[in-house]
């Protein structure tokens, strides 16, 4: 009845938007806005203080605008972490779970990011990997592109690496089924490194698209939202060699905490069976430091290889005199581990899989300032909104933080929320990080507490130590009173 009820309400005011609520003409100094994309990409970045990372173009981006340095997604999973961002709402157990979750079933009817923005006059593009469920969105964008598979899917180059899928999948032709968790093609191996251009993979060609539509957009001077969906760092980890060849493994290092946090439940923990589905990965033993480090090192090529794409984009962007209109912002779906907690992917509700890069290049704001407030995705909807000078639709459940982009030293949220496939409801402050763990009846099965002022890399559970008693009934009194907002939709 609820989910009903929050439907009508969804249909009505995105009736009212379309109707009423749009301006008709043009408004002055109306800004660009660039959305970067970048699927698995965790703060492990130059500009987040890891020099061991080659990101010279993110790491310029930051100069030139306001890093996040506690960014949070509210979903640890491509699919949901995206619909919350497109939609403005949480997540719930209602709605957004499952990688391949749908925005207009889920919530049908509602006036979705870019949906809004192309309601007030902007041109809307969707380049890439933007949802993650290719047929979500529908009437959001005024052009949807994604490139061409030229060899296979998951995007192998290599000899070696199409050799390998083609035999793996040698009866795939014949599968007629519907594209979900139970049938998609098998993998080949976890990471290659071809000596190959950059455009050969998916994301080089992602890059050019989106050089080839700004040089459009400065032809017609439309207001655009493009949002640019890069998939690696993403497995497989496949990048041209030459990325690759800027680390050397001998030098890679294993995480100080490559082991289960002490008293952690087990319902926090996971098989990481996203990256076991692969040619080359065992199926239950633990990973040998060998595999351990090709692994590492597969990521950090794939960050570097992307971060060369996003230069690209910038780059034109600038050589085209656009950058001073545009608004750009650059977004990771979610975190990823690589080894720490004895885990890997994404999935859990440690900040490891949670917490992410967020990069804003506002023209006419400060630079190179870095902000510590606490802010989700959910927040990105309004403030987009805020920022283009449009009036937010009446769903939505983040809060804007321009006030931050103006003032860094301004007040930001008290607490932030995610929730995950593993049944984990977190609330995390600046202090404190806190989840319960629910089972799919809804009883709850275990809890977990980490003191982030002492143990920010959360290697200790101390939710049951007594002097923590008064601090886990307020962070559970937070949780509670979220999961139920959750499921209203706020009206003024």
């Amino acid at each position: 009845m609820l989910k009903r009820q929050i439907i009508f309400i969804l249909l009505i005011s995105g009736l009212f938007l379309e109707s009423h609520g749009q301006s008709t003409n043009k408004p002055l100094n109306q800004p660009n806005i660039l959305f970067l994309m970048v699927d698995d990409l965790r703060p492990e970045l130059g500009c987040y203080d890891q020099e061991h990372i080659k990101s010279p173009n993110i790491d310029r981006l930051a100069r030139m605008g306001q890093l996040f340095t506690q960014a949070y997604v509210n979903y640890p999973v491509c699919g949901p972490s995206r619909a919350i961002l497109l939609s403005g709402l949480y997540g719930s157990p209602n709605r957004f779970n499952g990688w391949n979750c749908s925005q207009d079933q889920d919530v049908p009817g509602l006036v979705s990011l870019p949906m809004h923005f192309k309601n007030n006059n902007y041109t809307t593009v969707s380049l890439g990997k933007v949802y993650n469920n290719f047929e979500d969105g529908k009437g959001s964008w005024t052009e949807v592109w994604r490139p061409a598979m030229t060899t296979t899917a998951w995007d192998y180059q290599s000899e070696e690496g199409i050799s390998i899928f083609k035999r793996l999948n040698e009866d795939r032709q014949f599968n007629t089924q519907a594209r979900n968790n139970q049938n998609l093609p098998n993998r080949g191996p976890a990471f290659e490194s071809p000596v190959v251009q950059d455009v050969v993979y998916e994301d080089g060609r992602i890059a050019s698209k989106a050089m080839e539509k700004l040089q459009e957009f400065k032809g017609s001077g439309e207001a655009f939202f493009m949002a640019v969906g890069f998939k690696k760092p993403h497995l497989p980890f496949n990048a041209p060699k030459r990325y690759w060849d800027l680390y050397d493994r001998e030098e890679i290092e294993l995480p100080d905490n490559f082991y289960s946090p002490k008293n952690a439940p087990k319902e926090s923990l996971h098989n990481y069976s996203e990256l076991r589905a692969y040619s080359n990965i065992p199926n239950e033993s633990p990973f040998s430091e060998e595999l351990s480090k090709a692994l590492i090192h597969g990521y950090y090529a794939s960050v570097s290889y992307v971060d060369s794409q996003v230069g690209r984009v910038l780059d034109e962007l600038e050589n085209l005199g656009l950058d001073e209109g545009t608004i750009v912002v650059l977004w990771g779906d979610h975190g990823w581990q690589l080894g720490e907690h004895a885990l890997w992917c994404k999935h859990s509700n440690f900040s490891t899989s949670t917490r992410i890069p967020l990069i804003f290049k506002i023209p006419g704001k400060s630079a190179n300032i870095k902000q510590e407030a606490l802010v989700e995705t959910v927040d990105l909807y309004p403030t987009l909104c805020d920022l283009a000078g449009i009036n937010s639709p009446l769903h939505l459940q983040g809060k804007s933080f321009v006030k931050l982009l103006d003032d860094p030293k301004a007040e930001g949220k008290n607490a932030i929320y995610s929730r995950s496939n593993l049944g984990g409801e977190t609330v995390l402050t600046k202090t404190h990080a806190y989840t319960e763990f629910y089972d799919s009846k809804g009883m709850l099965k275990s809890k977990m507490l980490f003191d982030l002022a002492n143990d920010p890399d959360e290697n200790e559970n101390t939710v049951d130590k007594p002097q923590n008693k008064a601090i886990v009934a307020q962070m559970s009194e937070l949780l509670k009173n979220h999961m139920v907002n959750r499921n209203s939709i706020p009206l003024p």
